[in-house]
């Protein structure tokens, strides 16, 4: 199995089934050839101890695992705990994190291709709710194909209001199962000359809409050139307080930086969301790196959410690294989990297969964490303060000390 990674350029490269030597995730490759005690060893050092011991699993009602086994998506769920406190109740919540493929060829008519995808998140959704999840978060631009690279105007026709057809959707999920439904959608802000951004709604778990966040950072990396459908959002680092704590959407290329977890965390958010659309090639080995770091870093949860598959476009295009034209941006890795603040995370769901993590938490972690490693307490704000409002002049100077040695002339 080794050698059929190996291409015959000598370079590494995914069997066209995405899998990882057959196996849906790492954990699983590893779960499957290490005896039981050297897997537990691995898994340590890999996904770290939750208040000193492995996760435990949730358990899942039949009705859910039915819908799994009907559609085909892979179902996982696991717990964190936190240590119990004397004068706090533990602060419970269950999170769940849906990642899929589309469910038509990007050849298909946009209604059919946006209808479809209805379509095939219901019974994930429907096994979500019925697996008590408190918070539900779809991945980014979950309505479409990840389009945004062909630089085809054609696709903004999935772009939509905030009130729209996808949240009037995901609406009546929210009320039937009492629970908050996070909707990152192409925006089209009809009030604003129908400017369009990528935007995540909050639907709240009365079906109401809480609020929205656009997207801060767009990337400029390879075929991800998203500048040409919309621009740098204007909402800041919202946090939204609802029935099950408080949140935040870090929407995609968001997770590169490292001040806009930052500035989440010093908003007062408890859990913050990720969602993406990002290919192995490109980022997977970032991907559980940056945001378990975020976790650590902020003293809160994040939740990965990554889409699955590989989309192939009609008409080719190219991109700023020098490859020749190509019709899909890779494969999108799936990988979905969720990091906690003392550095534990869960397994991820399958590189390959649609998927639903169902995660409890305590949040009383947060502040746990937060007493214990006193990163807020240390973190010194006022000299980065300065430095900052010292490097957005126009004559700024960095802070570099010579050698006076240095460029003295040897005689």
């Amino acid at each position: 199995m080794e050698d059929e990674l190996v291409a015959e350029n000598g370079k590494i490269e995914i069997p066209k089934d995405a899998s990882i030597c057959g196996f849906d995730s790492l954990h699983r490759l590893l779960q499957s050839n290490l005896s039981p005690h050297l897997f537990q060893e691995v898994s340590r050092l890999i996904i770290g101890l939750n208040c000193g011991r492995a996760l435990d699993t949730v358990a899942i009602p039949e009705l859910a695992k039915s819908l799994s086994s009907k559609h085909d998506f892979d179902l996982q769920s696991f717990a964190f705990h936190a240590e119990r406190e004397s004068m706090r109740e533990p602060r419970i919540v269950r999170v769940g994190l849906i990642q899929n493929a589309i469910a038509l060829p990007t050849t298909a008519p946009l209604l059919d291709q946006k209808r479809g995808i209805f379509r095939k998140l219901t019974p994930i959704i429907e096994a979500a709710g019925n697996s008590g999840v408190n918070i539900l978060c779809l991945q980014e631009a979950w309505t479409m194909p990840f389009a945004f690279c062909t630089r085809e105007k054609k696709w903004c026709e999935f772009a939509e209001p905030v009130d729209g057809e996808s949240t009037q959707f995901l609406q009546g999920f929210a009320e039937k199962y009492n629970m908050v439904i996070i909707s990152p959608i192409l925006e089209r802000d009809v009030k604003h000359g129908e400017v369009i951004w990528n935007t995540a709604v909050i639907i709240g778990n009365n079906g109401n809409i809480i609020g929205k966040h656009r997207k801060n950072h767009i990337p400029r990396v390879g075929d991800f050139n998203e500048s040409t459908y919309y621009m740098e959002g204007n909402t800041g680092h919202p946090v939204f307080e609802t029935a099950y704590g408080k949140i935040a959407v870090n929407i995609c290329y968001g997770r590169h930086h490292p001040l806009n977890w930052l500035a989440f965390g010093l908003n007062g958010a408890e859990i913050v969301f990720n969602p993406s659309a990002t290919v192995g090639e490109l980022s997977e080995p970032m991907w559980p790196i940056e945001a378990r770091n975020a976790a650590i870093a902020n003293s809160y949860f994040v939740c990965s959410i990554n889409r699955v598959g590989t989309e192939v476009f009609p008409n080719p295009f190219t991109s700023g690294d020098g490859k020749p034209q190509h019709t899909d941006f890779g494969h999108f890795y799936g990988s979905s989990h969720v990091s906690a603040p003392d550095s534990s995370c869960t397994p991820s769901l399958s590189r390959y297969k649609d998927g639903l993590l169902v995660t409890e938490m305590d949040l009383n972690l947060c502040r746990q964490l937060k007493d214990k490693w006193g990163f807020r307490m240390t973190a010194r704000y006022e000299i980065y303060d300065d430095l900052f409002a010292r490097y957005v002049k126009p004559d700024f100077e960095p802070q570099v000390i010579s050698d006076p040695l240095l460029n003295k002339k040897t005689s």
